[in-house]
């Protein structure tokens, strides 16, 4: 009996034994596995890590890039580029602090994800605006084609005025024919008498015609008178300024007469203060700015 009791307990311990082996086996092997799932957790945890690093450096180089276009910002994307970038580094800053709590890395993993959409809607703010600066450009330059056209234009017209002006007022001037010009001498009774000799000559008689000009002023019109001597020196009469084919001339002698449109023969004395010297004079008529007629004579 006792034999069978001790082989009893034996028998027992044995089973104990085996028990205990096969508990600390089992320990063992969770404990293992329980290792290598916290490995393979850290081991994602840091490959997530650098994967959201990457795509900060990728957001952040594509805000970089938008922003060196030479687009002129508004107010409201220069806020906006600061705030994406203010955002970048500080998610930079909590990825370095090293490990994450799952928490964490989703959180982080969010935000990357808003700054993403973010950044993608900054940069087509900025195409939007860099389209809308070119279509200003082009409708600026087009703008200033049609100014130029039509200051061209206004200047072309502006010249054809002012040639038709001067056909006009050309046209409307008046104009001498039949141009005589008779020396002559006064003597004591008053009667006159046609001479050729300089000594003799007191005053010249200038005898003209006015032809019709139907656009010509009506009423009395200036007429200035320039003797030009044997010399070529004008002769200084009342010594009066006048405008005539755009420049200011001396004048000898001036008159008024009236012109009622059509043709009309004149006569104009001028008395000589000087000695006449013997050769050959001109005389320039000149009339609404411009000259009327020309004739000359010869004294011995």
């Amino acid at each position: 009996m006792e034999t069978q009791e001790q082989k009893k307990k034996d028998t027992n311990k044995i089973y104990f034994l085996i028990a205990v082996i096969v508990a600390l086996v089992g320990l063992n092997v969770y404990l293992f596995m329980q290792k290598n799932k916290s490995d393979n957790r850290v081991v994602t945890v840091s490959d997530e890590r650098t994967a959201l690093q990457t795509e900060l450096e990728k957001l952040e180089t594509e805000l970089e890039q938008a922003n060196n276009t030479g687009t002129q910002l508004s107010d409201e994307l220069k806020a906006k580029d600061e705030e994406l970038r203010a955002k970048i580094a500080q998610l930079r800053q909590a990825l370095n602090r090293g490990q994450l709590t799952a928490g964490e890395l989703s959180k982080a993993r969010e935000d990357v994800k808003q700054l993403k959409y973010f950044v993608t809607k900054y940069t087509t703010d900025i195409d939007e605006l860099q389209q809308k600066n070119a279509a200003l450009t082009v409708e600026r330059d087009s703008l200033k084609t049609t100014v130029t056209t039509v200051s061209k234009f206004a200047e072309n017209l502006s010249k054809q005025n002012d040639s038709l002006n001067n056909k006009v007022k050309a046209g409307a001037a008046l104009k001498a024919s039949n141009i005589q010009i008779i020396p002559l001498r006064v003597k004591s009774s008053g009667r006159e008498t046609d001479v050729s000799k300089a000594s003799s000559t007191q005053k010249i008689r200038i005898s003209f015609t006015i032809n019709t000009n139907p656009i010509a002023t009506k009423g009395m019109h200036d007429i200035y008178m320039r003797v030009m001597d044997p010399a070529g020196n004008l002769i200084i009469g009342e010594g009066g300024m006048f405008m005539a084919n755009n420049q200011e001339l001396q004048y000898t002698y001036k008159t008024a007469i009236e012109f009622s449109g059509e043709a009309k023969s004149f006569n104009l004395d001028w008395t000589n203060r000087n000695a006449f010297e013997p050769g050959n004079y001109t005389v320039l008529l000149y009339a609404d700015g411009a000259t009327m007629g020309r004739g000359g004579f010869t004294l011995r």
